[in-house]
């Protein structure tokens, strides 16, 4: 598999925006509806991936730019995951996707800013592991996939009705 180039994995990560800007059209009674038995809504999915965006912004990202110490740490994901369903519940359609791309614009406009060394360097987090911008963005990419994949299908699935 080729080695994909910091402005390749910025357009990835920077192309799951125009998808969730377009949910804004979702109907709202699909919006709350599970996308298949036992699974999350879309909204919680958004919610979810707007939340880890916000958390590495914050404690990775913003902090490799002001070149303070980083305050990540490996978090108990499905701890983090209820959290994220339970805010859900607080926030609008409107307001959920404009915090989604607030803080993905604000994570592509901080990493195109890097140089490649600051990309590719790795920084001790939180928990005293490393961390890269690199690796963060290699594998929260096929994250983004996995999940426009299945609202994708739930989008195919309502529109055959």
């Amino acid at each position: 598999m080729a080695v994909k180039t910091k402005e390749q994995m910025l357009l990835e990560f920077k192309s799951l925006i125009p998808f969730v800007e377009s949910l804004e059209e979702m109907p709202d009674k699909h919006w709350d509806k599970p996308i298949a038995t036992g699974k999350w809504t879309v909204k919680d999915i958004l919610c979810h991936l707007m939340l880890w965006d916000k958390y590495f912004y914050e404690g990775a990202i913003k902090k490799i730019i002001l070149k303070e110490p980083l305050t990540t740490k490996h978090l108990d994901f499905n701890e983090f995951n209820a959290n994220a369903i339970e805010y859900a519940e607080l926030l609008s359609k409107q307001t959920l996707i404009e915090q989604f791309v607030l803080y993905r614009s604000r994570i592509l406009d901080a990493v195109s800013g890097l140089t490649d060394e600051e990309f590719d360097l790795e920084y001790i987090d939180g928990d005293r592991k490393k961390f890269s911008v690199h690796k963060y963005l290699r594998s929260f990419i096929p994250h983004d996939k996995h999940h426009k994949k299945q609202i994708e299908q739930f989008l195919k699935y309502i529109q055959q009705g």
